[in-house]
């Protein structure tokens, strides 16, 4: 019992670390989205996107955040179904907390996300990666235009409906996650915890607002 005890403990750990890793690639994904609002001819965006496309460092760096998605989504699956096991059937706590409403649903909006990074990776990454792309030339040199592809898909009104609510699945999920994390990893106090629950709610609301201007002001504009 109590080796299952610290095995769960320290899959919690692993998953809080490499979650919390993986909100770096939240950020620096969403600056660079970013750029398409800012330069209608796209050049800011399809310098960016060729820089990150070249870069040896970074792409290596992208498998290293690949393998962090895979573990954070295993161990998460795991530690949902040890905790399946070992809750009693029809087991319902009345009066529950915030916090227990946010983890009851922490592996559903988790797979409704990973739902969504397939199609979005399938839409992006792979149509950059192995698809033909045009390109467009400017003072600083010509690249190949990932921007127009950005620009067509989110000028789909079913595809930035869904969009959006995969965003905010994701803020729900960044939501909980963040404070979680630091509780697992034993920053839970009084005087600390409130000050990470403001930063985790504030950098979700952030993250999710940011990435929701993109398809709407392309789709409306």
């Amino acid at each position: 019992m109590v080796k299952i005890m610290y095995a769960s403990i320290t899959k919690k750990i692993v998953m809080s670390l490499v979650g919390l890793f993986l909100t770096s690639f939240l950020v620096v994904h969403m600056s660079i989205n970013l750029l398409i609002l800012f330069d209608d001819t796209r050049q800011l965006f399809n310098e960016a996107a060729h820089f990150m496309a070249t870069n040896p460092f970074i792409q290596t760096f992208q498998w290293i955040l690949f393998i962090g998605f895979i573990v954070h989504i295993i161990l998460g699956l795991v530690l949902q179904i040890q905790n399946w096991m070992a809750r009693p059937v029809g087991y319902d706590r009345k009066g529950s907390s915030e916090m227990s409403f946010f983890s009851k649903y922490m592996i559903h909006t988790g797979a409704i996300v990973f739902i969504f990074l397939l199609l979005h990776f399938a839409n992006f990454f792979v149509k950059a990666k192995f698809g033909h792309l045009e390109e467009i030339t400017y003072d600083s040199g010509t690249f190949e235009d990932l921007g127009i592809l950005v620009v067509q898909l989110f000028q789909d009104g079913g595809y930035v409906a869904f969009y959006v609510i995969a965003i905010l699945l994701l803020g729900f999920h960044l939501e909980h996650g963040f404070q979680s994390a630091f509780q697992s990893l034993g920053l839970n106090h009084n005087k600390y915890t409130p000050v990470i629950k403001v930063v985790g709610t504030l950098f979700s609301i952030a993250i999710t607002l940011g990435y929701i201007a993109i398809p709407l002001v392309i789709y409306f504009s």
